[in-house]
């Protein structure tokens, strides 16, 4: 097994290829250690001194650290965590564990606006962000603020401000004139 890896926009997360898939649809966050018990595979990173996140896309893991250590001392570890899981047969995800995949439901006479801006997330800027080893969700729209839920490499990192603000928010203004902001929210 090859497993490649390819830096992101956060110093503090790298993203690991497997070569297979990881997850047949959707995504799985894991922000703290105890978030973890839904999957073998993020229990097994978790384990690894110094990880503080772990984040699964259908064909990648994306890994956090502490600021204190450095990758050339963790990679290792990592590499053959991941290894060591995808050759024990065991499953990413234990049986009836729930993945996200996606947007927060919204009701409400917004319906047809935030029915245009998850359309948008998915065509244009999931794909974008994904590839970076993260994930942004609708959460939701109030008066005109479109509140997004960021995830993996995305969360904490150092350009995600300008991400949201100059990307994500120019796009949505610039095809549904209701969105007037884009924020971030904490879940």
């Amino acid at each position: 097994m090859f497993i490649q890896t390819e830096s992101t926009p956060n110093p503090a997360t790298l993203k690991f290829l497997p070569g297979q898939t990881v997850l047949e649809m959707g995504t799985a966050d894991f922000p703290t250690a105890e978030s973890a018990g839904a999957s073998p595979l993020a229990q097994r990173l978790f384990a690894v001194d110094g990880v503080t996140g772990v984040f699964f896309g259908t064909d990648f893991v994306t890994v956090t650290k502490a600021d204190t250590l450095d990758w050339d001392h963790m990679k290792p570890a990592i590499l053959g965590a991941i290894m060591e899981h995808f050759q024990s047969g065991q499953p990413v995800m234990s049986d009836g564990a729930a993945q996200a995949g996606g947007h927060a439901d919204h009701s409400g006479e917004d319906g047809e606006i935030v029915g245009q801006i998850k359309e948008l997330l998915d065509s244009r800027v999931r794909p974008a962000v994904a590839q970076d080893g993260g994930d942004i969700t609708f959460h939701g729209f109030d008066r005109g603020v479109v509140y997004l839920h960021m995830q993996g490499a995305c969360a904490g990192c150092p350009s995600s401000t300008l991400t949201l603000k100059m990307g994500i928010e120019n796009l949505l203004r610039h095809y549904i004139p209701e969105v007037t902001e884009v924020r971030p929210v904490a879940v």
